[in-house]
């Protein structure tokens, strides 16, 4: 069962379609660990040419989703609110396994240090309890981008 669906993602990351990259997440415990999960869609818009003949979830983007899910974890800190997670590093980075369309992507990250903003978060993405992805990935907080003067506003 969903702790937070996608609308409730959006309100802690700033990502949006087609770039949010995560469903749902399922169990969290905010700035120490989470989990999400990605239901990947036959139609999803990579398949199409990764590959046309045998589609198979780019690695790139499992990493994106287990930092999605990562920033999640960071910014659910009541601290943290309103703030926005970048990249700031991918170590160790092996991609096991694949998944294809109709796997669901379990998606988790736990926080293994911390200093100043900087966060370094162990990655572990599976499908069934298989291995597809495993990696530390660091990230860095830093403010959210006012709204433009011209007046835009922020979602």
């Amino acid at each position: 069962m969903a702790l937070l669906n996608k609308e409730q993602i959006k309100e802690i990351i700033p990502h949006r379609d087609p770039f949010l990259l995560i469903d749902e997440i399922v169990e969290l415990e905010p700035g120490v660990r989470a989990v999400g999960k990605k239901y990947l869609r036959p139609d999803e818009f990579w398949f199409a040419g990764h590959f046309p003949q045998e589609p198979v979830q780019p690695g790139v983007l499992t990493i994106e989703m287990l930092a999605q899910t990562g920033a999640v974890c960071s910014l659910s800190l009541p601290e943290n609110k309103g703030r926005i997670a970048y990249f700031a590093g991918i170590d160790k980075a092996k991609f096991r396994n694949k998944a294809v369309p109709g796997d669901t992507l379990t998606l988790e990250v736990e926080v293994i240090k911390v200093r100043g903003p900087l966060a370094v978060c162990k990655a572990v993405a599976t499908v069934d309890g298989r291995k597809i992805v495993t990696a530390e990935l660091t990230s860095m907080l830093g403010d959210a981008p006012a709204a433009a003067e011209s007046g835009a506003e922020k979602e």
